[in-house]
């Protein structure tokens, strides 16, 4: 057997004709042909396929239980198979907690850079906290001039409201003689007095000092105290001058404030793991709160006509007599319409009255979604409801303890909203002192190659924050061939499933540097392709046909680039050597003449420029990589108009407003998701065809005479389907 290829007789998978096929080891090779040749048979379900099986056959038993075992495939035998990893095109997670950064786990590693060389801040003030020993203490209020007095401060009372006598009580008898109360100094033996409905800062006068030679041990000994009657906190002040007081801490700790920080690890800084989290949306960034604007979906009704949907169509009389009750309380008519009340009104109706004994629409539709045990009321609520970001955390979906760390400026959030562009330039310009470099040094290492895969394959538009299931399957695919490269694995044979689909020809270039990359480490590199440019930069090249489904399955070309243009068997050859062309339309169609036009779109990288687009054409998007085609399309102009025509729940991205939207009737969203739910899910049940054949079978003299209705011909319902295998086919 020779070792430098990949040998492959009798493949029968799918509509493969018992092809037997000679694959180049450690080389580049497409895998092309026309759609539903077998490119994907061949590829993923024959070769993919009896490479996981063999090196899962190949664990223990007790490892196989956990793993999925594949079907050995319709295949006589592979010869030269190494391990296959396969990387194909689908979305990389529907989990909303996952991100950019924690699927290529640049996220892991930014948390503990960020744990061990983060500067703390108090979320409180903005204030730079740190933790100091007492020798650093002493020695830092000794670098003041010779002779300055000192007062040595222990604050006990920072802002709080209270008459504080047990407190003054308590000290006295512990031996102090003064207090500062709110900045004056006074004497534990006189009545103090204070008002318990105002916020006071007491602190306690531990020593005063002037400062000399020799002067060390006391002050070291002043400061323990203070420390330990102020949890950890002291405060050294200069009497009768106008510098800024000295605040310590033992810990981290803001003396300002009173905040203290947990123990610093980077656990507290995943937005998965509850010590970091945000408390109120528990790291996911965002909340389902009542949307006004979805509550009144038709400003020109009037309240008696429904203008409030939650609300219209109900015969309690609970909401009729409170409507009233407010009409006649602020004075506006129930026949108004929603859009001509005043906006004081608009607002005692949604928000409620502020002590007046009504909660307002919104907030008592959110307490029944809270309370409700009922899945049909949450559900009825639901409709009323938007993903708003979080008003705790804005989005960043961490403590703010957590977002007080900086590392050069920035914020962990701060990271993680740059674009992988932007991040890779940060890291490389990133400066830290000579002790932080050493404890980063490797951290920051793994940081920058990751970006740099990253940046190899494309996706330098991406923010590190973004949600992994707002990708497409060719983003995806890119994320994990990047993860690839970065193993640095070796003689492993790689499949994947055209990775230049919604690629711009700019971007093209590099992902196909990255897979001479990935073949250089000593990979060989198999791709399901139709890129005229990824073809050309093959090393070799399998066409399949020369039809598709039964008229495909053979082997119609292989060899080089070179090879295959001059095959004339091969139609995808006669594209590549310009004797077949698809020819650019004559004329254009005119269209309707009508137009839909999205004014002022400024979503993510959208610039508010209005975007007019015909209606009754077929219109073309495009743009290199990031530009926001999909964010104009997808998340402005279809969510817009789901919303209008479909009262979808989805909220549109950033614009003013939609013209012409009346002119369309219904809008359907094509995306790279699969439709196929079950294993009974075919072409004829997913298009309804296969409704009027069960139909026409129904009616047959014979089914007739014998009373069988459509559900007999249905492999879904029991009377219809095979019992042995429930409808599935296969046992």
């Amino acid at each position: 057997m020779a070792s430098d290829r990949i040998v492959v007789r009798g493949a029968r998978e799918h509509n493969l004709k018992n092809i037997d096929l000679e694959i180049p080891r450690d080389q580049l090779v497409v895998i092309t042909g026309l759609s539903g040749s077998g490119k994907s048979s061949l590829a993923f379900d024959t070769i993919y396929a009896e490479g996981q099986r063999r090196y899962v056959e190949s664990l223990s038993a007790y490892a196989r239980q956990f793993l999925e075992q594949m079907e050995k495939p319709e295949v006589d035998s592979i010869e030269g198979l190494s391990p296959a990893i396969s990387i194909e095109q689908k979305t990389t997670s529907k989990n909303p907690r996952s991100t950019v950064g924690t699927v290529t786990e640049i996220h892991d590693y930014l948390r503990v850079l960020f744990a061990r060389v983060g500067v703390p801040h108090c979320p409180g003030c903005g204030r730079v906290i740190s933790a100091q020993t007492v020798q650093q203490m002493v020695d830092r209020v000794l670098a003041q001039a010779p002779g300055t007095r000192l007062l040595v401060l222990a604050p006990v009372v920072r802002g709080r409201k209270g008459e504080y006598k047990k407190l003054f009580f308590d000290l006295q008898r512990q031996g102090y003689t003064r207090v500062r109360v709110n900045g004056a100094v006074r004497e534990l033996g006189e009545e103090i007095e204070l008002d318990r409905k105002r916020k006071h800062t007491i602190e306690v006068v531990v020593d005063r000092l002037v400062v000399r030679e020799n002067l060390g041990a006391r002050l070291a000994d002043s400061l323990e105290t203070a420390l330990r009657l102020a949890d950890g906190v002291v405060l050294v002040e200069a009497t009768g001058e106008t510098t800024t007081p000295m605040l310590f801490s033992e810990r981290l700790a803001c003396a300002g404030c009173g905040v203290s920080l947990p123990e610093v690890s980077p656990r507290m800084f995943s937005f998965n793991n509850p010590y970091g989290a945000c408390p109120d949306c528990g790291g996911l960034g965002s909340r389902d709160e009542i949307d006004p604007e979805r509550l009144v979906p038709n400003p020109e009704r009037s309240l008696r006509a429904g203008a409030l949907a939650p609300w219209a169509g109900r015969e309690s009389t609970y909401f009729r007599q409170t409507l009233e009750v407010l009409a006649r309380r602020h004075r506006f008519s129930l026949d108004t319409p929603w859009s001509r009340l005043r906006k004081p009104v608009r607002e005692v109706i949604l928000h409620g009255e502020h002590g007046g004994g009504f909660e307002g629409v919104v907030a008592t539709l959110e307490r029944r979604y809270r309370e409700t045990t009922s899945e049909e009321a949450r559900a009825e609520i639901a409709q009323f409801m938007a993903e708003r970001p979080c008003p705790t955390c804005g989005g960043a979906r961490l403590r703010r303890e957590s977002l007080g760390f900086a590392v050069a400026g920035h914020s962990i959030a701060d990271v993680g909203r740059l674009t992988i562009g932007q991040a890779a330039a940060f890291f490389d310009a990133l400066r830290l002192g000579e002790r932080d470099a050493t404890i980063a040094r490797r951290v920051l290492k793994e940081i920058r190659e990751r970006l740099g895969f990253l940046l190899a394959v494309g996706l330098d538009y991406l923010t590190l924050d973004r949600p992994a299931g707002t990708l497409s399957g060719g983003e995806g695919q890119r994320i994990r061939l990047a993860t690839q490269i970065g193993s640095s694995l070796v003689g492993v044979l790689y499949i994947l499933d055209e990775p230049s689909i919604g690629l711009h020809q700019r971007d093209n270039r590099r992902l196909l540097e990255t897979l001479k990359r990935l073949r250089d480490l000593g990979n060989t590199v198999l791709v399901v392709e139709h890129d005229e440019e990824t073809i050309r930069s093959a090393d070799y090249v399998i066409d399949l046909g020369p039809g598709a489904g039964e008229l495909g399955g053979h082997v119609v070309a292989v060899g080089t680039p070179d090879e295959i243009v001059a095959n004339p068997a091969s139609l995808t050859g006669r594209y590549l050597a310009r004797a077949l062309e698809i020819p650019v339309p004559r004329a254009r169609r005119a269209g309707s003449g009508h137009a839909v036009t999205i004014h002022n779109p400024r979503e993510h990288n959208l610039k508010g420029m209005p975007v007019r687009i015909p209606l009754g054409t077929f219109t073309c998007v495009t743009g290199v990589s990031g530009s926001g085609k999909s964010t104009l399309v997808n998340d402005i102009l279809h969510r817009a108009l789901a919303q209008m025509l479909h009262r979808a729940q989805e909220r549109p991205g950033a614009h003013d407003r939609i013209e012409g939207a009346q002119r369309v009737d219904k809008v359907v969203d094509i995306d790279q998701s699969p439709i196929g739910r079950t294993p009974r899910s075919n072409p004829a049940t997913y298009t309804g065809v296969f409704t009027f054949i069960r139909t026409l079978f129904a009616r047959t003299p014979e089914a007739r005479m014998r009373g069988y209705q459509p559900g007999r011909f249905s492999f879904n319902v029991k009377g219809g389907r095979c019992e042995a295998c429930q409808g599935d086919g296969l046992v």
